[in-house]
Order: C-alpha cells, then sequence, then structure tokens
C-alpha cells in the first residue's frame, strides 16, 4: 500500500524500516524520552516490529520524505470494524519536527482513512505538556473529548528540570508517583473535511498575499 501527498509518501512499514529508527535523532526533553527510540540490537528491533504487526487490530505505516528517507511512522490500533474506529499512534524523527511533515501526514492518512477504508471516526491520545502535538492534531481537525491521569513513564523525573517546571500544571504528585495527564482526542470526517478546507484556503491566501520589498 503506498499514499502520496505532497511531500510525503505513506507506505506499509517493513522491517528494514525499523532498522532505520537507529539513526534518528533524540529528544532533548526529558519530558519526550519516551519518543526516543532507545538503542537496540538488529535481533530486539526485530521482534518489537514482529511485536507490533502481529496483531490483527494494529497497521503500521512509515512515513517518508521528498528524499525517500524514513522520518517517521504511524500506526493505528484497536481497530474497531464493526464501529469503523481505531486510535491513532504517530512518531517523528526529532530532526524532522516542526517542518510541518506531521500536519501533511496525518491529514494524507485521513484522506485514505475515511474515503478508501471507510471509517467513520478517529481517536488518538496525547499528553497535555505535548502542546505542539496537540497543536498539530487541532489542525488536522481533532478535538479533545476527554482528559484523564495516567502514570508517567519516568518516575526518577527531575522535579526541578525547566522543562517539568514549565509544564507543572500538567502534572500531579501522590503518594510520591508521578502522574500526569492525558487528553483524549476525536475526529471524524466531517471535522477533517472542514481542517482540510481551511489549510487549503490559508495555502491559496498565502499564494496571492503581497510580498514587501
Amino acid at each position: 500500500m503506498e499514499i502520496r501527498g505532497e511531500r510525503i509518501t505513506i507506505r506499509t512499514l517493513k522491517l528494514e524500516d525499523a532498522y532505520y529508527m537507529n539513526y534518528w535523532g533524540k529528544h532533548e526533553n526529558p519530558l519526550l524520552f519516551d519518543y526516543n527510540i532507545p538503542p537496540l540490537t538488529k535481533e530486539e528491533i526485530g521482534e518489537w516490529y514482529h511485536y507490533k504487526i502481529q496483531k490483527d487490530k494494529n497497521r503500521y505505516y512509515g512515513i517518508f520524505n521528498e528524499e525517500d528517507k524514513l522520518i517517521g511512522y504511524l500506526g493505528i490500533k484497536r481497530i474497531r470494524k464493526l464501529f469503523r474506529d481505531s486510535l491513532l499512534g504517530i512518531v517523528l524523527d526529532p530532526n524532522h519536527i516542526n517542518k510541518g511533515y506531521g500536519t501533511e501526514a496525518i491529514l494524507t492518512f485521513l484522506d485514505f482513512y475515511f474515503n478508501e477504508m471507510g471509517m467513520n471516526k478517529m481517536y488518538l491520545e496525547v499528553a497535555q505538556f505535548n502542546k505542539r502535538a496537540i497543536r498539530c492534531y487541532e489542525k488536522c481537525g481533532f478535538k479533545i473529548i476527554d482528559r484523564y491521569l495516567d502514570e508517567f513513564f519516568n518516575q526518577e523525573l527531575d522535579l526541578k528540570d525547566p522543562h517539568f517546571l514549565e509544564e507543572s500544571s500538567s502534572f500531579v504528585i501522590i503518594r510520591g508517583r508521578i502522574y500526569n495527564y492525558i487528553y483524549k482526542m476525536k475526529v471524524d470526517r466531517k471535522r477533517y473535511l472542514k481542517a482540510r478546507e481551511e489549510i487549503e484556503n490559508e495555502k491559496a491566501r498565502d499564494k496571492i498575499r503581497p510580498t514587501t520589498v
């Protein structure tokens, strides 16, 4: 399967793609360390890959840029054919964030998801402190429908770290354990189409906007 956008291409994730993730960059923000690809052996990468794809209710895809370089992957999990919905997950190489690839990848995949797969809704979960990701999701038409507390992945987090202090309202300490707020978000076909139209209109305005000298 292959889906093409303006700059990116999405196709079924292969084992050789998983091997390439070892060359990705790393997030310096400790709140995002869980998104870093850990240094794994070839055997461990193979185990991770086969664990991901073995479930019938999961599908994973690689995201490739203009140079056909793997810059991320996305997956839809908990696919429910009866309800025609699923849960989205997306990870980008930190070297390629803030370039619009995430927004384009999601919109390109949503077009396939609603029109080719015939799905009705898509959900995702994102940490409240991950404001960059939330802005991207909202731009693609997702809206927040719920919020809950979950145990933070790193219980050794330095609570004096500037990144934590800046986002301290997203965290709660209960009996010495660190928890963070998670947003649940949802998009349906109608909201996706509206979001895509707004982005296309903005691009059109940018093209006719006079440049200053």
